[in-house]
Protein backbone atom coordinates (compact mmCIF):
# COMPACT_ATOMS: atom_id res chain seq x y z
CA UNK A 1 0.00 0.00 0.00
CA UNK A 2 1.43 3.30 -1.07
CA UNK A 3 1.65 5.79 1.90
CA UNK A 4 1.67 9.36 1.40
CA UNK A 5 4.01 11.85 0.13
CA UNK A 6 5.09 15.58 0.71
CA UNK A 7 4.12 17.39 -2.39
CA UNK A 8 4.69 20.95 -3.35
CA UNK A 9 3.51 22.67 -6.22
CA UNK A 10 4.93 25.81 -7.27
CA UNK A 11 3.26 28.57 -9.12
CA UNK A 12 -0.30 27.14 -7.20
CA UNK A 13 -2.21 30.27 -8.48
CA UNK A 14 -1.65 30.56 -11.87
CA UNK A 15 -3.46 28.77 -14.65
CA UNK A 16 -1.54 25.36 -14.97
CA UNK A 17 -1.06 25.52 -10.80
CA UNK A 18 -4.71 25.54 -10.45
CA UNK A 19 -5.60 22.73 -12.89
CA UNK A 20 -2.73 20.66 -11.03
CA UNK A 21 -4.50 21.08 -7.68
CA UNK A 22 -7.88 19.64 -8.66
CA UNK A 23 -6.04 17.06 -11.27
CA UNK A 24 -4.35 15.99 -7.54
CA UNK A 25 -7.76 16.15 -6.40
CA UNK A 26 -8.98 14.05 -8.60
CA UNK A 27 -6.49 11.51 -9.32
CA UNK A 28 -6.76 11.35 -4.93
CA UNK A 29 -2.94 11.48 -5.33
CA UNK A 30 -1.60 9.80 -2.29
CA UNK A 31 -0.19 13.20 -0.19
CA UNK A 32 0.37 13.26 3.56
CA UNK A 33 1.25 17.27 3.27
CA UNK A 34 0.91 19.87 0.50
CA UNK A 35 2.92 22.91 0.10
CA UNK A 36 1.75 25.67 -1.92
CA UNK A 37 4.44 28.03 -3.58
CA UNK A 38 4.23 31.19 -5.60
CA UNK A 39 5.98 34.74 -5.83
CA UNK A 40 5.98 37.16 -3.18
CA UNK A 41 2.64 38.72 -4.61
CA UNK A 42 0.47 35.69 -4.27
CA UNK A 43 1.52 34.47 -1.05
CA UNK A 44 -0.55 34.45 1.25
CA UNK A 45 -3.86 33.92 -0.68
CA UNK A 46 -5.73 30.92 0.64
CA UNK A 47 -7.04 27.56 -1.78
CA UNK A 48 -8.73 24.66 -0.48
CA UNK A 49 -8.00 21.27 -1.61
CA UNK A 50 -10.24 18.46 -0.48
CA UNK A 51 -11.97 20.85 1.69
CA UNK A 52 -9.20 21.97 3.80
CA UNK A 53 -7.72 25.82 3.39
CA UNK A 54 -4.30 26.19 2.60
CA UNK A 55 -2.16 28.95 2.88
CA UNK A 56 -0.40 29.90 -0.37
CA UNK A 57 3.38 30.78 0.93
CA UNK A 58 6.10 32.59 -0.71
CA UNK A 59 9.13 30.34 -2.74
CA UNK A 60 12.69 30.35 -1.25
CA UNK A 61 14.82 27.68 -1.28
CA UNK A 62 13.93 26.38 2.17
CA UNK A 63 10.26 25.96 0.69
CA UNK A 64 11.69 22.31 -0.16
CA UNK A 65 12.58 20.74 3.25
CA UNK A 66 11.45 17.42 3.18
CA UNK A 67 9.60 17.94 -0.19
CA UNK A 68 9.61 14.71 -2.04
CA UNK A 69 7.49 15.41 -5.38
CA UNK A 70 7.69 19.39 -6.34
CA UNK A 71 5.37 20.26 -9.28
CA UNK A 72 7.11 23.39 -10.63
CA UNK A 73 5.12 26.06 -13.31
CA UNK A 74 5.78 29.45 -12.37
CA UNK A 75 8.11 30.45 -15.40
CA UNK A 76 11.49 29.58 -16.41
CA UNK A 77 12.99 32.30 -14.50
CA UNK A 78 11.64 30.54 -11.22
CA UNK A 79 12.42 27.30 -12.34
CA UNK A 80 15.84 27.91 -12.89
CA UNK A 81 16.59 29.36 -9.48
CA UNK A 82 14.39 27.24 -7.55
CA UNK A 83 14.64 23.60 -8.97
CA UNK A 84 18.01 23.27 -8.25
CA UNK A 85 17.69 24.14 -4.45
CA UNK A 86 14.49 21.69 -4.27
CA UNK A 87 16.88 18.90 -5.78
CA UNK A 88 19.29 19.83 -3.24
CA UNK A 89 16.75 19.15 -0.54
CA UNK A 90 15.93 16.12 -1.56
CA UNK A 91 13.46 16.77 -4.16
CA UNK A 92 12.14 15.27 -7.31
CA UNK A 93 11.18 18.11 -9.37
CA UNK A 94 8.81 17.66 -12.39
CA UNK A 95 9.25 21.19 -14.32
CA UNK A 96 6.38 22.53 -16.74
CA UNK A 97 8.45 25.54 -18.00
CA UNK A 98 11.27 24.95 -20.96
CA UNK A 99 14.16 25.58 -18.56
CA UNK A 100 15.29 22.09 -18.64
CA UNK A 101 14.02 20.47 -21.80
CA UNK A 102 16.76 20.27 -24.00
CA UNK A 103 19.05 19.59 -21.61
CA UNK A 104 21.48 16.80 -22.17
CA UNK A 105 20.53 14.96 -18.80
CA UNK A 106 16.90 16.47 -17.75
CA UNK A 107 14.58 13.57 -19.13
CA UNK A 108 11.72 14.81 -21.28
CA UNK A 109 8.87 12.85 -20.94
CA UNK A 110 5.19 11.76 -21.71
CA UNK A 111 3.96 9.04 -19.89
CA UNK A 112 2.67 7.04 -22.68
CA UNK A 113 5.63 7.78 -24.68
CA UNK A 114 8.75 7.21 -22.79
CA UNK A 115 8.14 6.38 -19.44
CA UNK A 116 11.20 4.38 -18.73
CA UNK A 117 13.48 8.23 -19.18
CA UNK A 118 12.27 8.33 -15.71
CA UNK A 119 15.06 6.28 -14.78
CA UNK A 120 17.85 8.55 -16.07
CA UNK A 121 16.61 11.51 -13.81
CA UNK A 122 19.28 13.81 -11.51
CA UNK A 123 16.70 15.26 -9.73
CA UNK A 124 14.76 17.01 -12.52
CA UNK A 125 12.45 16.29 -15.43
CA UNK A 126 11.04 18.33 -18.16
CA UNK A 127 6.98 18.24 -19.09
CA UNK A 128 7.41 18.91 -22.87
CA UNK A 129 5.62 21.96 -24.21
CA UNK A 130 1.52 21.70 -24.50
CA UNK A 131 1.42 21.07 -28.35
CA UNK A 132 4.02 18.67 -28.62
CA UNK A 133 2.86 16.46 -25.83
CA UNK A 134 -0.45 15.69 -27.40
CA UNK A 135 1.29 14.87 -31.23
CA UNK A 136 3.67 12.42 -29.86
CA UNK A 137 1.14 10.70 -28.04
CA UNK A 138 -1.43 10.14 -30.86
CA UNK A 139 2.27 9.13 -33.07
CA UNK A 140 4.30 6.92 -30.66
CA UNK A 141 2.02 4.37 -31.46
CA UNK A 142 2.04 4.65 -35.06
CA UNK A 143 6.27 4.70 -34.89
CA UNK A 144 5.69 1.67 -32.96
CA UNK A 145 4.15 -0.39 -35.32
CA UNK A 146 4.86 1.21 -39.16
CA UNK A 147 8.18 3.41 -38.46
CA UNK A 148 8.32 7.67 -38.68
CA UNK A 149 10.18 9.25 -41.12
CA UNK A 150 8.81 12.68 -41.22
CA UNK A 151 6.09 14.88 -39.54
CA UNK A 152 4.62 18.06 -40.72
CA UNK A 153 2.48 20.16 -38.65
CA UNK A 154 0.43 22.64 -38.40
CA UNK A 155 -1.18 24.06 -35.14
CA UNK A 156 -4.51 26.20 -34.20
CA UNK A 157 -3.14 27.39 -30.26
CA UNK A 158 -5.65 27.80 -28.16
CA UNK A 159 -4.99 31.83 -26.07
CA UNK A 160 -5.04 29.91 -22.74
CA UNK A 161 -1.81 28.92 -23.92
CA UNK A 162 -0.30 32.67 -23.22
CA UNK A 163 -1.97 32.39 -20.11
CA UNK A 164 -4.90 33.74 -18.31
CA UNK A 165 -4.43 37.81 -19.04
CA UNK A 166 -4.54 36.91 -22.35
CA UNK A 167 -7.67 34.85 -22.54
CA UNK A 168 -9.67 38.36 -20.62
CA UNK A 169 -7.56 40.48 -23.63
CA UNK A 170 -9.39 38.34 -26.54
CA UNK A 171 -13.10 38.24 -24.76
CA UNK A 172 -12.56 42.22 -23.50
CA UNK A 173 -11.40 42.14 -27.81
CA UNK A 174 -14.39 40.83 -28.65
CA UNK A 175 -16.74 42.60 -26.91
CA UNK A 176 -15.44 45.91 -28.27
CA UNK A 177 -15.35 44.56 -31.77
CA UNK A 178 -19.37 43.96 -31.51
CA UNK A 179 -19.87 46.79 -29.94
CA UNK A 180 -18.14 48.64 -32.64
CA UNK A 181 -15.79 50.17 -29.40
CA UNK A 182 -12.12 51.34 -30.38
CA UNK A 183 -9.18 48.88 -28.38
CA UNK A 184 -5.56 48.73 -28.29
CA UNK A 185 -4.01 45.17 -28.06
CA UNK A 186 -1.42 44.12 -25.28
CA UNK A 187 -0.38 41.17 -24.77
CA UNK A 188 -0.14 38.54 -28.41
CA UNK A 189 1.66 37.41 -29.87
CA UNK A 190 4.58 37.94 -27.74
CA UNK A 191 4.51 40.43 -24.26
CA UNK A 192 7.89 41.14 -24.80
CA UNK A 193 8.02 42.53 -28.85
CA UNK A 194 7.13 46.03 -29.92
CA UNK A 195 4.01 44.94 -32.07
CA UNK A 196 1.06 43.65 -30.71
CA UNK A 197 -1.85 42.46 -32.57
CA UNK A 198 -5.42 41.76 -32.11
CA UNK A 199 -6.64 37.76 -31.51
CA UNK A 200 -10.33 38.34 -31.62
CA UNK A 201 -11.34 37.51 -35.10
CA UNK A 202 -8.26 36.95 -35.84
CA UNK A 203 -5.52 34.35 -36.53
CA UNK A 204 -1.75 35.54 -35.34
CA UNK A 205 1.08 33.00 -37.11
CA UNK A 206 3.44 33.79 -34.48
CA UNK A 207 3.88 32.06 -30.66
CA UNK A 208 7.04 33.12 -29.53
CA UNK A 209 10.25 34.85 -30.91
CA UNK A 210 11.23 34.40 -34.32
CA UNK A 211 14.46 32.79 -33.96
CA UNK A 212 17.43 33.37 -36.82
CA UNK A 213 16.50 30.50 -39.02
CA UNK A 214 12.53 31.98 -39.55
CA UNK A 215 11.07 29.40 -37.47
CA UNK A 216 9.49 30.84 -34.04
CA UNK A 217 10.84 29.53 -30.78
CA UNK A 218 7.55 27.68 -30.41
CA UNK A 219 7.89 26.17 -33.55
CA UNK A 220 11.64 24.87 -32.70
CA UNK A 221 10.45 23.50 -29.45
CA UNK A 222 8.20 20.92 -31.32
CA UNK A 223 10.87 20.29 -33.72
CA UNK A 224 13.90 19.34 -30.75
CA UNK A 225 11.21 18.26 -28.57
CA UNK A 226 9.68 15.16 -30.54
CA UNK A 227 13.05 14.23 -31.53
CA UNK A 228 14.30 13.77 -28.11
CA UNK A 229 11.13 12.25 -27.06
CA UNK A 230 11.19 9.78 -29.74
CA UNK A 231 14.90 9.24 -29.32
CA UNK A 232 14.94 9.93 -33.00
CA UNK A 233 17.60 12.80 -34.03
CA UNK A 234 17.26 11.63 -37.79
CA UNK A 235 13.31 12.38 -37.67
CA UNK A 236 12.70 14.92 -39.86
CA UNK A 237 10.28 17.35 -38.43
CA UNK A 238 8.88 20.82 -39.23
CA UNK A 239 6.18 23.36 -37.82
CA UNK A 240 4.06 26.11 -37.93
CA UNK A 241 2.50 27.18 -35.01
CA UNK A 242 -0.74 30.07 -35.11
CA UNK A 243 -2.56 31.57 -31.96
CA UNK A 244 -6.62 31.49 -32.54
CA UNK A 245 -9.47 32.75 -30.51
CA UNK A 246 -9.93 29.50 -28.72
CA UNK A 247 -9.92 29.88 -24.92
CA UNK A 248 -9.07 26.35 -24.04
CA UNK A 249 -7.84 23.05 -26.05
CA UNK A 250 -5.07 23.15 -28.93
CA UNK A 251 -5.59 21.84 -32.24
CA UNK A 252 -3.41 20.23 -34.58
CA UNK A 253 -2.99 19.17 -38.55
CA UNK A 254 -0.31 16.95 -38.77
CA UNK A 255 1.22 15.06 -41.64
CA UNK A 256 3.28 12.05 -41.42
CA UNK A 257 5.04 9.78 -44.06
CA UNK A 258 5.74 6.10 -42.09
CA UNK A 259 8.83 3.56 -42.90
CA UNK A 260 6.26 0.75 -43.80
CA UNK A 261 4.93 0.20 -47.36
CA UNK A 262 1.05 -0.91 -47.54
CA UNK A 263 0.26 1.05 -44.31
CA UNK A 264 -4.00 1.86 -44.62
CA UNK A 265 -5.53 4.56 -42.76
CA UNK A 266 -8.08 2.07 -41.24
CA UNK A 267 -4.68 0.10 -40.00
CA UNK A 268 -3.86 3.62 -38.37
CA UNK A 269 -7.14 3.84 -37.09
CA UNK A 270 -7.39 0.21 -35.47
CA UNK A 271 -4.17 1.32 -33.56
CA UNK A 272 -4.84 4.70 -32.25
CA UNK A 273 -8.41 3.17 -31.15
CA UNK A 274 -6.46 0.78 -28.69
CA UNK A 275 -3.48 3.25 -27.72
CA UNK A 276 -3.24 4.81 -24.55
CA UNK A 277 -4.72 8.39 -23.57
CA UNK A 278 -5.87 8.57 -27.47
CA UNK A 279 -9.29 8.73 -28.43
CA UNK A 280 -10.53 8.05 -31.37
CA UNK A 281 -12.83 10.16 -32.77
CA UNK A 282 -13.28 9.43 -36.91
CA UNK A 283 -16.05 8.97 -38.66
CA UNK A 284 -16.85 11.12 -41.42
CA UNK A 285 -19.79 10.08 -42.57
CA UNK A 286 -21.36 10.64 -39.19
CA UNK A 287 -19.01 14.23 -38.86
CA UNK A 288 -17.63 12.63 -36.20
CA UNK A 289 -14.35 14.52 -35.67
CA UNK A 290 -12.12 16.14 -32.89
CA UNK A 291 -12.66 20.04 -31.76
CA UNK A 292 -11.34 22.11 -28.87
CA UNK A 293 -15.04 22.45 -27.62
CA UNK A 294 -15.31 19.43 -26.75
CA UNK A 295 -12.04 18.54 -25.46
CA UNK A 296 -11.84 20.69 -22.36
CA UNK A 297 -11.67 18.99 -18.87
CA UNK A 298 -10.68 15.94 -20.89
CA UNK A 299 -7.36 14.05 -20.05
CA UNK A 300 -6.91 12.15 -23.35
CA UNK A 301 -5.56 13.46 -26.59
CA UNK A 302 -8.46 13.14 -29.45
CA UNK A 303 -7.66 12.31 -33.17
CA UNK A 304 -10.05 11.82 -36.53
CA UNK A 305 -9.85 12.80 -39.86
CA UNK A 306 -7.20 10.45 -40.45
CA UNK A 307 -6.54 9.69 -44.47
CA UNK A 308 -3.96 8.43 -46.41
CA UNK A 309 -2.24 11.35 -48.71
CA UNK A 310 -3.31 11.06 -52.39
CA UNK A 311 0.08 10.99 -53.84
CA UNK A 312 2.25 9.63 -51.14
CA UNK A 313 1.59 6.05 -50.23
CA UNK A 314 3.63 6.52 -47.20
CA UNK A 315 2.02 9.52 -46.30
CA UNK A 316 -0.90 10.50 -43.86
CA UNK A 317 -3.27 13.24 -42.41
CA UNK A 318 -4.49 13.55 -38.98
CA UNK A 319 -6.27 16.20 -37.23
CA UNK A 320 -5.10 15.85 -33.24
CA UNK A 321 -6.71 18.03 -30.37
CA UNK A 322 -6.58 18.13 -26.65
CA UNK A 323 -6.89 20.34 -23.81
CA UNK A 324 -3.82 22.57 -23.54
CA UNK A 325 -4.08 23.50 -19.57
CA UNK A 326 -4.49 19.35 -18.81
CA UNK A 327 -2.61 16.91 -20.95
CA UNK A 328 -0.68 20.09 -22.12
CA UNK A 329 0.53 20.28 -19.03
CA UNK A 330 -0.69 19.75 -15.41
CA UNK A 331 -2.30 16.12 -16.17
CA UNK A 332 0.95 15.04 -18.01
CA UNK A 333 3.51 16.50 -15.32
CA UNK A 334 0.48 14.23 -12.55
CA UNK A 335 1.02 11.42 -14.45
CA UNK A 336 4.61 12.03 -14.14
CA UNK A 337 4.45 11.95 -10.47
CA UNK A 338 1.89 8.50 -10.88
CA UNK A 339 4.44 7.01 -12.74
CA UNK A 340 7.66 8.02 -10.66
CA UNK A 341 5.65 5.89 -7.20
CA UNK A 342 4.45 3.21 -9.66
CA UNK A 343 8.37 2.76 -10.93
CA UNK A 344 9.21 3.09 -6.95
CA UNK A 345 11.76 5.95 -7.93
CA UNK A 346 10.25 7.94 -5.47
CA UNK A 347 9.20 5.87 -2.36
Amino acid sequence: MVKGFHVAVVGATGAVGVQMLKTLEDRDFPISKLTLLSSKRSAGKKVVFKGEEITVQEATPESFEGVQIALFSAGGSVSKLLAPEAVKRGAIVVDNTSAFRMEENTPLVVPEVNEKALFDHNGIIANPNCSTIQMVVALEPIRQAYGLKKVIVSTYQAVSGAGAAAVEEMMNQTKSILAGEEFTPQILPVGSDEKKYQIAFNAIPQIDKFQDNGFTFEEMKMINETKKIMSMDELQVAATCVRLPVATGHSESVFIEVEKEGVTASDIQSLLANAPGVTLQDNPNEQVYPMPAHCVGQNDVFVGRIRKDLSDDKGFHMWIVSDNLLKGAAWNSVQIAESLIKLEIVK
